[in-house]
């Protein structure tokens, strides 16, 4: 004999509550844990906004395009108490750096900019960040790298700027504590502790430093290899760029 569905005998399931839905939900959209999230470490690092996407995700994202993006605008800020704007503007001084802050901004996280020139003073705003959420608080560190275009099939190539830039910021975190680092980080951690003396010569005579030097922008080159030249720390608020 077939049960009526209709029947009052028929079992009944109670309703989720709707937190419990809510929780399923986030449960279900959060992405699926792989062996190049690097979730398991308090400090991370990838190259772009592909490598920010390949990372779990953060509380504090660490943009760092050193020629010129990060540098630019935190000299902006240096200057004067204006916003910086994350617009058309922002595109032209980098095609790298502006998109992987916007990514940064869309994935939730708060957004810095460092580089050599602020690198101790990002570490510290990471630290206050902590104790402000009083928690554990992840931070990945996103060296930009450079694009080689704007159009379809556009790449990225290793900046070693960027490079350096983005060991200056993971250094000075693991000096004021915040050492549980992943193998990428440690390992652009350990690229600017060896060669951070040398780190003048390094940008000059890099691709994009050559390149920025033959359009009469060598003085900015020098300027971003200042180590620690600034206590300014850029964070993304509204759209646009004000000091922390």
């Amino acid at each position: 004999m077939t049960a009526d569905p209709s029947s009052s005998s028929a079992p009944t399931v109670p309703a989720a509550p709707s937190g419990v839905l809510a929780a399923q939900a986030s449960t279900s959209s959060a992405p699926e844990p792989t062996p190049f999230d690097q979730r398991s470490y308090q400090v991370r690092l990838d190259w772009g906004v592909d490598g920010l996407a390949r990372l779990a995700p953060a509380d504090v994202v660490v943009v760092v395009d050193v020629l010129r993006f990060s540098t630019t605008v935190t000299r902006r800020l240096e200057e004067s108490t204006d916003p910086v704007p994350l617009d058309a503007d922002a595109d032209a001084i980098s095609i790298n750096g502006a998109p992987l802050a916007r990514a940064a901004e869309a994935s939730g996280a708060v957004v810095l900019l460092g580089g050599v020139r602020n690198a101790t003073s990002v570490a510290r705003a990471c630290l206050a960040i902590q104790h402000e959420r009083a928690a554990r608080t992840s931070v990945a560190v996103i060296p930009a790298g450079e694009l080689t275009g704007r159009g379809p099939g556009t790449t990225l190539r290793f900046a070693v700027e960027d490079l350096l830039g983005a060991g200056a910021v993971v250094a000075a975190l693991s000096a004021l504590g915040t050492d549980h680092t992943s193998p990428d980080a440690a390992a652009a951690c350990e690229a600017y502790v060896g060669l951070g003396r040398a780190v003048t010569h390094l940008l000059t005579a890099s691709g994009s430093g050559l390149e920025l030097a033959e359009r009469g922008l060598g003085d900015e080159v020098r300027a971003a290899a200042a180590i620690d030249a600034t206590d300014v720390v850029p964070v993304l608020r509204g759209g646009a760029f004000v000091a922390r």
